[in-house]
């Protein structure tokens, strides 16, 4: 599918939409679709809304990638849903309607809502009933990169999600000649429901890169007999994998020719949005420098790299300019099960070579928060800890069935380019690489610091916070005072990355920055056996989500409620 060429600031059409599209078809102004469950087949690819009103319907029908068939939960007829473009400083009113037999809800991911626009039922508002028309309207404070999608059930598995792009009040201060969106997600023809209950009752199920002793993995025999004590593979790195999933860009798989038109020369802006419901994505251009000039819709200073590692629910955005022929987009899965593949094209139909999939990372020692003076013995077993270990989770941490492994000494790693990264010869970005490029507004010193940590039992598949799901604490939120400063921790004493998400608010990440330009962010990954800082300030009223992005470990626990209280009322 080719993507026509585009000015920069024309109405321009998502990639993975044909070509001159005429006037919008009746599913797009949000008239009934896919009533039943067969349906119309759901398009890949998105068209482009806009205006003070925009009407969005979310139905079900069959879904077909690269033969696969499975159903799936479109909005407005697609999947990836529409583009929705807006302006800082307009107000918007977006009426969606459920034509689901199931309720349904839209997060707006990033933007600064009122907390009861903000999706999230349960916190939020009571969700969308079958039939019934939800109106959210705000007005638009901010401009970036961001996207949308559900927040009830296992639905953003389905394809319900879609991009975002928020055009700035004044001027760019990135200069380019073509505005392209990159959505990576996957496709999967398994109930999300069937993967929850594989992951909870077979661990395992979806990793078909198990290690054994007559393997070719570069591990010794001392490692391995670690690895087969603590009962887990050294490539046990996603949860769900290529197995199953067919890795996507716009809607389209990796044989399915995806196409950015380009004339060389020309400055091309790439908005890399990570809409996978599971899986992190390693992102090259092999033969093109890419410069980070935004992350998470919040604009840094320039920075170039060759690659970079990014998380589920994360938004780069980067500047490429091309001049050869053609150019692979390659975003392996952190695993390297698979990928999802795209074409810089200054024709249609020009092609670059694409590279093989790369040997699978391995864990290591750092990975299991391993602690080098403590004989070797960096991660334990809950089954087998004696109590004295036990010592080294803090009292506010619940020690029960939600935990089956403990990080002896997590770290700091917010130089870490992530799992698969370390070694590469090429520039890797790491969160020590960005820079706010505007001053943050508030550059206070936290008044006290809140340590949180990830934890989890994956032989039980239980995800938590201080060993608790929410479904224990739901009722028991973090609260925040109005206006507080507060330096948040995020320990990681799990073995696996973790991607978390603040709704409704911006943090600005502890990375060596002076504080007026530590990068302000919404998703944090936490790598493995480590820990990060982000500072926080609590100026957004109301009750807001705050989880892990990789949708089945939310849906597994780890989960909270952060309550920030209003502003005190005048003359008190």
């Amino acid at each position: 599918m080719t993507v026509p060429p585009l000015s920069r600031r024309g109405l321009f059409r998502a990639a993975g939409v044909a070509s001159a599209l005429a006037a919008l078809p009746a599913w797009a102004r949000g008239h009934s679709i896919h009533r039943q469950r067969g349906g119309t087949p759901i398009r890949p690819g998105f068209d482009e809304l806009a205006g003070p009103v925009i009407d969005l319907s979310v139905g079900h029908g069959p879904r077909i990638v690269q033969g696969r068939k499975g159903h799936g939960i479109a909005i407005n007829g697609s999947v990836p849903g529409p583009l929705l473009r807006l302006k800082q400083g307009d107000s918007v009113r977006l009426n969606v309607t459920n034509h689901l037999a199931e309720d349904t809800s839209i997060h707006w991911h990033g933007l600064l809502v009122p907390f009861h626009m903000d999706g999230v039922p349960g916190i939020s508002f009571p969700g969308i009933k079958p039939g019934q028309t939800f109106t959210y309207e705000f007005p638009v404070r901010q401009s970036g990169t961001y996207w949308y999608h559900s927040h009830s059930g296992l639905q953003e598995q389905a394809g319900h999600y879609g991009p975002l792009v928020i055009d700035p009040a004044g001027e760019e201060p990135a200069e380019y000649d073509r505005d392209y969106i990159l959505l990576l997600s996957e496709f999967t023809p398994l109930d999300p429901h069937k993967i929850m209950h594989r992951l909870r009752t077979g661990k395992g199920y979806f990793n078909f890169q198990q290690t054994s002793w007559s393997d070719d993995y570069p591990l010794s025999a001392e490692d391995r007999r670690m690895w087969a004590e603590m009962r887990m593979p050294a490539t046990d790195i996603a949860d769900v994998t290529g197995s199953t999933y067919t890795y996507l860009a716009n809607g389209r798989g990796p044989q399915e020719g995806l196409e950015y038109l380009f004339r060389p020369g020309e400055r091309v802006r790439l908005r890399v949005i990570n809409g996978a419901a599971m899986t992190f994505f390693n992102l090259r251009i092999p033969g093109l420098p890419m410069t980070v000039i935004a992350a998470d819709g919040q604009n840094v200073k320039p920075v170039e790299v060759d690659e970079f590692q990014i998380g589920t629910a994360e938004t780069y955005d980067v500047i490429v300019e091309p001049r050869a022929e053609a150019y692979s987009i390659v975003a392996e899965s952190m695993d390297r099960s698979g990928m999802a593949l795209a074409t810089l094209a200054s024709r249609p139909g020009a092609r670059a070579a694409i590279p093989p999939l790369r040997q699978p990372p391995l864990l290591d020692m750092g990975d299991m928060g391993m602690n080098h003076g403590d004989g070797g013995h960096g991660a334990h077993s809950m089954d087998g800890m004696k109590m004295r270990d036990t010592l080294l989770l803090p009292p506010d941490v619940k020690v029960g069935p939600g935990i089956d492994m403990v990080s002896m000494a997590p770290v700091d790693k917010l130089g870490d380019p992530g799992l698969g990264l370390r070694d590469v010869e090429h520039r890797v970005l790491n969160y020590r690489m960005l820079s706010a490029l505007e001053p943050n507004a508030d550059t206070r010193e936290p008044s006290r610091l809140l340590e949180l940590h990830l934890t989890g039992n994956m032989e039980r598949y239980m995800w938590s916070f201080d060993g608790e799901m929410y479904s224990a604490v739901h009722d028991r939120p973090i609260r925040f005072a109005w206006n507080e400063r507060v330096r948040v921790k995020l320990v990681n004493n799990t073995m696996m990355a973790h991607p978390i998400h603040l709704h409704g608010m911006f943090f600005e990440l502890v990375n060596g920055e002076d504080a007026a330009h530590q990068p302000r962010k919404n998703v944090v990954i936490v790598q493995p056996g480590a820990s990060v800082q982000f500072d926080l300030t609590a100026n957004e009223p109301g009750d807001w989500a705050f989880h892990c992005h990789l949708l089945y470990h939310m849906h597994g626990g780890m989960m909270q409620t952060v309550t920030v209280m209003g502003p005190p009322e005048s003359g008190t």
